[in-house]
């Protein structure tokens, strides 16, 4: 049953998960913690075979970053997930610590935010190696790399911590039910006893922070990229060049559509079950999609792969 409270800081939460759904539970386990598994097997693959190149180009550097995030990720989430589902019933939620809550909360949003960070470097990596590929090398340096690197995990880390401060200072008087498989933005502020736009603004100065600003930088990047492929007078060069970066669009697409879709919108819309199962199918299913983008479509991280598998061949696609 729902705790009231008058308190402005509660003892704790209630995470409903998928509690209502007694006979599904066990299938929506085993279903949870096959992708969970084989999420883990494609990040941790990833990361060895690029451990395993004597001489990494900076965009694989980036890839390992990209797998280590998607790594934490899942682990920020998945695990919690799995231990309700696998638990015989808890009433009508699983509970959670008031620290508990917002620990999960500032940890997805700070690797999330990297994420972001790191897909705008990306994107400028693929900028300097089409539109300047004489000047890539003494451009893109391992150093350069590092500095990006730490610069994500930073940003992600200062925004996810004013967030979190911001988010668990509203006063949670009332219902402590999260309908919800995890501490999520959006269910923390529809369970605020406050209705004013004011509580919104944090959330809203973290998107245009993590989402607007890289996804300006990725689209200077990419008309850039565009500009300098129009010149080009071979339609194989063209080709080749647009091909360097497909996977790294389609994991752009991926995540800034989930999360302009989940984040970006009044709270007055927000739909607890509806957005329960958009962040189960993005918190699962996309961290599985991106080890699987990159494998297919980058020849050198496929012929790192083979090796590290030990397959013959030259892994190229």
């Amino acid at each position: 049953m729902d705790i009231p409270s008058n308190n402005t800081t509660p003892r704790g939460f209630l995470l409903q998960g998928f509690f209502e759904f007694p006979h599904l539970r066990p299938l929506l386990f085993l279903v949870l913690l096959a992708v969970h598994l084989a999420t883990l097997s494609g990040n941790l693959l990833i990361l060895v075979a690029v451990i395993s190149v004597p001489s990494r180009p900076p965009m694989l550097l980036f890839l390992c970053q990209l797998s280590a995030i998607e790594l934490c990720y899942t682990l920020v989430v998945v695990p919690r997930s799995l231990a309700d589902l696998s638990m015989p019933g808890h009433g009508r939620g699983s509970p959670i610590s008031f620290l508990g809550c917002a620990v999960q909360m500032q940890m997805f949003v700070a690797l999330g935010g990297a994420e972001c960070f790191l897909l705008a470097a990306m994107a400028y990596d693929r900028y300097v190696a089409i539109c300047h590929p004489l000047r890539y090398a003494s451009i893109v340096t391992p150093g350069l790399c590092a500095r990006l690197a730490l610069a994500c995990c930073l940003g992600g880390l200062a925004v996810s911590v004013g967030l979190t401060v911001a988010v668990f200072h509203l006063p949670f008087c009332g219902s402590r039910l999260l309908v919800h498989f995890f501490c999520d933005i959006t269910a923390l502020l529809h369970l605020a006893c406050t209705r004013s736009y004011v509580d919104e603004l944090p959330l809203l100065g973290a998107c245009l922070v993590l989402l607007l600003l890289p996804s300006m930088l990725i689209l200077t990047s990419y008309g850039a990229i565009a500009s300098a492929l129009r010149r080009l007078h071979g339609g194989g060069g063209r080709r080749k060049a647009a091909s360097t970066c497909a996977s790294h669009l389609a994991v752009t697409f991926l995540h800034y559509g989930c999360a302009t879709f989940m984040y970006v919108r009044p709270k007055s819309s927000y739909s607890p079950r509806l957005d329960r199962t958009l962040a189960l199918v993005y918190t699962n299913v996309t961290p599985l999609l991106y080890p699987l983008i990159y494998s297919l479509r980058n020849r050198e991280i496929t012929s790192a792969i083979h090796r590290v598998l030990g397959f013959r061949g030259s892994g190229s696609v």
